[in-house]
């Protein structure tokens, strides 16, 4: 009995070292892309036809970026950066605890290999947990990233301003405002974290090798194929959120 326990319980050096993995991945993607992060979710809020209308002239990305230095300075380009820093560790940190507890519940062998189903029942039930847990975060980093577009408006002054505010005049359904399209943007994960297993147990098979020991660039493949596949099929989500 206490063998099958053993075999199944999480390493916990393995979450710290999946969630740290995750959060410093994160947080490099983050910081390099959170220009084009900041025009994604303007684009999401205001949409292209009234930035073109706005005096953004040649390539939509390009003006739009001259735009916002113009106005808002090099602080413009990296609005909402703080909170999705601050964001990152707890939520890989929540992400990989729970999914590996679901694989471990779910899995029928030693190896943790699951079926599609299942793991989409765990990819599911740890992006659910991890919403709930970061979702203040996010809606502080959209509010910061397109505060610029709200003229007249007292503006945030940091993420914890930010956080303060929200919750003094909006309370707690501010805070978790967006909950439920974020909810529904679960699909994304649910997608993409069996997409990645299944990449990951051909790749090994290919090679005829376990699935740990795959080297960093077949992981990458697993990691960017599946990421790509999903965010394509769920982006729309995204533009309610």
């Amino acid at each position: 009995m206490s063998n099958s326990t053993n075999s199944h319980s999480p390493n916990s050096k393995g979450f710290l070292c999946n969630a740290g993995a995750g959060a410093a991945a994160g947080f490099i993607a983050a910081a390099f892309v959170c220009p084009l992060d900041v025009i994604k979710t303007r684009l999401q809020v205001q949409g292209a036809p009234q930035l073109r209308n706005s005096n953004v002239k040649g390539s939509l990305i390009v003006g739009t970026l001259e735009q916002i230095f113009e106005r808002e300075g090099l602080r413009g380009m990296y609005r909402g950066l703080a909170p999705t820093v601050l964001a990152l560790l707890p939520n890989w940190a929540v992400y990989f605890t729970i999914y590996e507890q679901f694989k471990s519940l779910l899995s029928t062998d030693e190896s943790h290999h699951l079926s599609i189903g299942a793991n989409v029942v765990a990819a599911s039930g740890a992006g659910v947990a991890t919403t709930i847990a970061t979702n203040p975060l996010w809606v502080v980093k959209t509010r910061l990233q397109t505060q610029g577009m709200r003229p007249g408006v007292v503006p945030y002054k940091s993420t914890l301003s930010a956080l303060r505010r929200i919750s003094h005049e909006e309370g707690i359904r501010g805070l978790y405002s967006g909950l439920v399209p974020a909810l529904a943007g679960i699909s994304h994960v649910a997608i993409q974290f069996p997409t990645y297993e299944k990449i990951k147990f051909y790749l090994a098979k290919q090679d005829d090798t376990a699935m740990e020991k795959l080297g960093a660039r077949d992981v990458a493949i697993a990691s960017s194929v599946s990421k790509i596949f999903a965010s394509t099929l769920t982006y729309p989500h995204e533009v309610c959120y």
